[in-house]
């Protein structure tokens, strides 16, 4: 699969405005929407757990081209903690409860929107990245702290 590109996030923002979705993008997906210098195989999205949320995800994936499953789509509509989508346009991870951020509600609050994509704030994508400690995770720790630092900067 190629990698996740911005045309890929304007179709995820433009579909999931028109059902009304609420969502973060978060992982390094996030981060080079806020400006990282790097590239993912997938999107990372922090969705709400919510019966509404639920459906209108189900509605805006089928829309984006996703051929959801029966199972799938239940998944999603229950809020289950991590649904991995790969029957579509691009590979998307849902994540209902992230890893190293209590709420929603809370990650909601600080996020940074960048051209119109509502995006986790850097010091909850390295939370969750800290605290999913996974190899990959902490190979790239150091490179998301200085671009953290950066940001700081500007």
């Amino acid at each position: 699969m190629a990698a996740f590109d911005y045309r890929q996030a304007e179709e995820v923002r433009d579909a999931f405005a028109r059902h009304g979705c609420r969502y973060l993008f978060i992982g390094k997906s996030g981060a080079i929407l806020l400006g990282f210098p790097d590239t993912t195989q997938d999107a990372d999205l922090f969705v709400e757990k919510s019966d509404r949320n639920g459906e209108a995800l189900v509605g805006a994936l089928r829309e984006i081209g996703f051929a959801l499953s029966d199972d799938q789509a239940f998944q999603i509509r229950s809020g289950k903690d991590f649904v991995q989508l790969k029957n579509g346009p691009f590979d998307l991870d849902l994540v209902f409860a992230p890893d190293g951020i209590d709420t929603f509600e809370a990650a909601w609050q600080r996020r940074v929107v960048v051209e119109g994509f509502p995006v986790c704030h850097i010091d909850d994508i390295i939370a969750s990245k800290v605290a999913a400690n996974r190899q990959k995770d902490r190979e790239s720790l150091p490179r998301l702290e200085a671009f953290r630092r950066y940001l700081q900067r500007r």
